[in-house]
């Protein structure tokens, strides 16, 4: 279990997009709920020991194939991490991320109860996946609890939506 001090978080973040698009009412509810939750209460640090708290920008580079994750002081003024992951194994998670996100959207209006507990259980489910992807694919450089890698995954998934 790692140990996070109080200066062990992102004081804010940033989601850089390129093109902005027009999103759903539950996607853009989703991404404000994550990121006030996000910002609200996380434990985040850089491996290197630099401390915090940071300022991170959350972007997709300009050819779609790779996340990056710019680490800058509180201040926003300085440099301290950089990091490009490769977007190629989370597509098909992404993806069927996307289509029960949507089930369960259009269950919540005509299933019943015991219907939508299911279909949201597989929701929860692949939204684990996908953050312990996450965590594990940037533990190297950057370590975070299990609700910090979460709240990122549904920004990283916001951020993949294209026009």
């Amino acid at each position: 279990m790692t140990d996070f001090a109080e200066h062990h978080r992102i004081r804010d973040l940033k989601l850089v997009e390129k093109n902005v698009i027009k999103r759903s009412r539950e996607v853009e509810h989703e991404r404000a709920v994550a990121l006030y939750d996000l910002l609200d209460r996380n434990r985040f640090k850089l491996v290197d020991g630099t401390e915090g708290p940071y300022t991170v920008h959350l972007s997709i580079d300009d050819d779609g194939k790779r996340l990056v994750f710019q680490i800058n002081d509180e201040e926003d003024a300085a440099e301290l991490n950089r990091s490009n992951l490769l977007m190629t194994p989370f597509r098909r998670l992404i993806r069927d991320y996307f289509q029960i996100c949507e089930s369960y959207y259009n269950a919540i209006k005509k299933l019943s109860p015991s219907q939508i507990e299911t279909i949201d259980m597989a929701r929860r489910g692949l939204h684990n996946e996908g953050s312990d992807m996450l965590r594990d694919r940037l533990e190297e450089q950057y370590l975070m609890d299990k609700a910090t890698a979460r709240r990122l995954f549904t920004l990283v998934c916001v951020l993949h939506i294209r026009g």
